[in-house]
């Protein structure tokens, strides 16, 4: 078999050269002298600037005879944030070199059709493919143009400190083509094409910590033997090294059946299939280790063939999706985003310090594993006293609920630095399902709709924006804000409509009818790119949500959206996220720059989010919000801690999400160990499936918010308590508590409200107006209306979302429900909806009452009926004068109302 590959790959390097013909067309007899001399001047004066630019550039280049005496494997290490934990150690675990005797022609096929299809003719670049992809890339489809060849020098022939310099690229390019080309002449023909393939396949990275393709083949399918592997699964590993951990199929593998297998959809089988379809395109007829031919009918079957992995022995690492998010980071940082390997990261010999504060990490292991795990157990009882938590009945509630999976990230919004990351409930347990994938990292991969936890940024633009403040009335009544074609007509959880609320009141109490009028009011794409600036990164491959966004429909990624609730804890000033704080060489020097807290960039000012951080501290004060203050975080000497929670479950029940931070620490609270603290966490299944059901409800305030307060409370219990800090230009007013105005004649309660200094409300409440009326008195005959002349204030809505026609004549339509009291069903959509003040039945802060009483609508006549005489005979004219016009009372009004 080899003596034919071989055959094969010489012709190859002689399947460029064609014997030129006979004779061209001649020359034009009159061509002009002079401008072929001028040709010739600018070939030779282009000859000379090449030769001079080669010489620049090769000084300092290692020999590239080097290559026969590579070293791979050196040791990395991964620590905490002390750099006395160890969390993971890397580089030496998993790799076997092989010979090139050792690789089938599947192997070699597979590589250099995806990677380097001119690999065995080119004379170590491939110009065509550079000018390919750096069009491409000015199309705005980046992608590289790196061969097999260059590929290797970068990582192993070329100064590490170049290729980690983002500044040095084009210095780095030139010099990886002029080794590249060297490296080519040092090992000519085919044996040397095959010592530079062989090198190649040695040192690379597979993911899932192996390196070279014998120890991936042996990790993933518990081949030994390359020759073994299937056509597809040939192709499968050579698509891997583009982008190691995107396409390691552990951490793609879902468990079906007891086994591990990698999904048709998934990144790394459609790569397979992209990199089957190369090998049609830029192949030659090649054979299998039995000498079989593969042909077109090959190629599909191999395309359709299921990836089901090995059993694999997982790595005892702390903190395991948190090391493959370093791993990440620190090949970005170190060799460049996006490149296909990160050559020093695979080398090893790094220290890399990293942000994780390990007690942290612990509480949020466990705590996940209360929610996710626990409730699952033969015995929740005994396995909560394993690890340490107490036994409640929020865990008792979830025995018998199909809730599988949980995560939690923590950051210091001051500083950008995640302090604890835990991806699933547990790396390592066997009781693996669809479900529950343990491997799978949530917070990093995972695509989450986060539910009412989105709609701070959207309020937070209208305050920014000073075209709402937190005082703002909405009226949160059902309408439809599409079209008769296609309704829109969203409902809140529990299917009331209150009337008029504050935005504080719409946003503590998470009502999603005001969220999607402010949102229609703000412009989804104003908030969207806002929220974006805040750090959330949208799911590219879904369509846009609309008006639902404030409902937190746009997929994120959890590390992401902690990232947005860190900068509006950080007073709207965005700082991003990172892994790391140091990476050193294994001479103990700077491999990057040691982390700094970056300048970061100002998002809304610090007294809109300080405004919104207000109103999400009242969720956790039982005084001011029963039902969400239950989660309040206590200190240890009992004091409740300030802090803000939102909840998060989207409309079909599989993201259940609870987000929130607590008061930034003192200096000398920080030196003591006290974070800026920002915790966000999440509850579902990996499959994304189902948790609630109409059957068995489950919502974000039966699971995830006990995660998240369990964790909070914890962490920071023998901290000092300290008080969000008030900005400059924050004023309070005191405003009607119903329409959020000036107080006006007719209000009857205020609150004091805090604003952005001058969006403080100037108009008087308008909501409410005076109707004189005769006083009803129970002396009166049953349709009179006589009796002394009073005025009193009543709701006039005339003016209330008035540029909306849509929402006024919704609003017209709940007022002639809310007429007759609490509790009327209506609304436009399927879902009937029924009238109620604020809150509800249960907790009702204002009373009974939406601000003031209806107009009356009856008029009574101006002369009152005749009373009937003892006699039978006509009555006489009435004892008092009739009143001088008509009168109106209000319907359903108990008396002096």
């Amino acid at each position: 078999m080899q003596t034919s590959l071989a055959r094969r790959q010489q012709r190859r390097l002689n399947g460029g050269r064609r014997r030129g013909g006979g004779g061209g067309r001649a020359v034009a007899v009159g061509l002009p002298l002079f401008l072929f001399g001028t040709l010739a001047a600018f070939a030779i004066v282009a000859f000379i600037g090449v030769v001079g630019a080669y010489a620049y550039f090769s000084n300092g280049l290692a020999d590239p005879a080097q290559l026969s005496s590579i070293v791979f494997n050196q040791e990395s290490t991964i620590y905490d944030r002390t750099g006395t934990v160890v969390l993971a150690t890397f580089g030496t675990e998993r790799r076997q070199t092989v010979q090139f005797s050792d690789l089938p022609p599947s192997v070699l096929d597979a590589t250099t059709a995806i990677e380097d299809h001119t690999f065995w003719t080119n004379a170590g670049f491939d110009p065509v493919g550079i000018v390919s992809s750096l069009l491409d890339t000015l199309q705005g489809n980046p992608r590289g143009g790196s061969t097999i060849t260059q590929q290797l020098v970068r990582s192993r022939l070329l100064d590490p400190a170049l290729v980690a310099d983002p500044s040095r690229t084009v210095e780095r390019k030139i010099k990886e083509i002029i080794q590249s080309i060297r490296l080519t002449q040092a090992f000519p023909g085919v044996d040397g094409k095959q010592k530079i393939i062989t090198a190649y396949l040695n040192q690379n990275f597979y993911g899932n910590n192996d390196y070279g393709i014998e120890a991936a083949a042996q990790d993933y399918f518990g081949v030994s033997d390359l020759s073994k592997l299937t056509l597809a699964q040939a192709a499968i590993l050579a698509g891997i090294p583009q982008s190691p951990t995107a396409y390691d199929l552990v951490r793609n593998a879902v468990t079906q059946d007891g086994k591990l297998v990698v999904p048709q959809d998934s990144a790394p089988v459609l790569r397979r299939n992209e990199v089957l379809r190369a090998m049609q395109t830029y192949g030659t007829p090649m054979t299998d280790a039995a000498g079989k031919t593969y042909t077109a009918a090959d190629y599909a079957e191999a395309m359709q063939e299921p990836v089901i992995l090995a059993p694999q022995a997982v790595p005892n690492w702390k903190a395991p999706q948190f090391v493959w998010a370093v791993r990440q980071q620190v090949a970005d940082e170190v060799c460049g985003t996006g490149v296909e390997t990160c050559p020093q990261l695979e080398a090893g010999g790094l220290k890399i310090i990293t942000t994780l504060d390990w007690r942290l990490q612990q509480i949020a292991e466990k705590w996940v594993k209360a929610a996710a795990i626990l409730p699952h157990t033969a015995n929740p009882r005994a396995y909560a006293k394993q690890i340490g938590v107490p036994y409640q009945s929020w865990m008792a509630n979830l025995t018998n609920k199909n809730l599988h999976n949980g995560a939690l990230v923590a950051i210091d919004y001051q500083t950008g630095q995640l302090l604890a990351y835990v991806g699933s409930a547990d790396y390592y347990a066997t009781n693996a399902s669809a479900k529950f994938q343990p491997q799978f990292d949530v917070v990093g991969d995972g695509w989450r709709q986060v539910g009412s936890a989105f709609k701070p940024f959207n309020y937070v633009v209208g305050i920014n924006d000073k075209t709402m403040t937190a005082a703002t009335m909405f009226m949160d009544v059902t309408t439809n804000f599409g079209t008769s074609a296609n309704p829109y007509i969203p409902t809140d959880a529990d299917n009331l409509e209150r009337g008029p609320v504050r935005m504080r009141e719409a946003l503590e109490f998470s009502l999603n009818i005001p969220a999607v009028k402010a949102l229609a009011y703000n412009g989804v794409a104003h908030v969207a790119a806002t929220a974006q600036q805040f750090g959330m990164v949208f799911n590219p491959n879904t369509p846009p949500a609309g008006l639902s966004l404030t409902l937190g429909t746009q997929e994120v990624h959890p590390v992401d959206f902690v990232t947005a609730w860190a900068t509006l804890a950080n007073q709207g000033h965005y700082l991003g996220h990172t892994t790391i704080l140091r990476i050193e060489g294994p001479n103990g020097s700077d491999v990057v720059s040691p982390y700094k807290t970056p300048a970061g960039t100002q998002v809304v000012s610090p007294q809109a989010a300080y405004i919104i951080t207000d109103i999400l501290a009242g969720n956790t004060d039982p005084k001011i919000n029963p039902f969400w203050g239950a989660f309040k975080l206590t200190a240890a000497n009992g004091t409740r801690r300030p802090a803000t929670l939102k909840t998060g479950t989207n409309n079909d029940a599989r993201d259940l999400n609870a987000y929130g931070f607590i008061a930034p620490p003192t200096a000398a609270e920080r030196t003591a160990g006290q974070y800026a603290l920002a915790a966000g966490a999440w509850n579902g299944n990996s499959d994304n499936s189902l948790v609630s059901t109409p059957q068995n409800p489950l919502f974000s305030i039966d699971v995830t918010t006990f995660v998240w307060q369990g964790f909070m409370e914890e962490a920071t219990k023998a901290w000092k308590v300290d008080q969000f800090i008030q900005p400059a230009g924050i004023v309070t007013a005191k405003v009607d508590a119903y329409s959020g105005m000036a107080p006006g004649p007719y209000t009857t309660k205020t609150i004091n409200e805090i604003f952005i200094a001058g969006t403080q409300p100037k108009q008087p409440d308008n909501t409410k107006v005076g109707v004189q009326i005769e006083q009803q008195t129970n002396t009166l005959w049953q349709d009179g209306c006589f009796g002394t002349p009073v005025t009193r204030g009543y709701l006039n809505l005339s003016n209330v979302e008035s540029s909306m026609p849509t929402w006024q004549a919704a609003d017209r339509a709940w007022a002639a429900r809310a007429a007759r009291g609490a509790g009327v069903l209506g609304g436009p959509g399927p879902i009937k909806t029924r009238t109620a003040y604020f809150y509800n039945g249960a907790f009702r802060p204002y009373g009974s009452t939406w601000g003031a009483p209806f107009a009356p609508t009856k008029t009574c006549s101006t002369v009152p009926p005749p009373s009937p005489s003892p006699s039978g005979l006509p009555s006489g004219p009435p004892s008092f004068p009739p009143a001088a016009q008509p009168r109106r009372r209000p319907e359903g009004l108990p008396v002096g109302a």
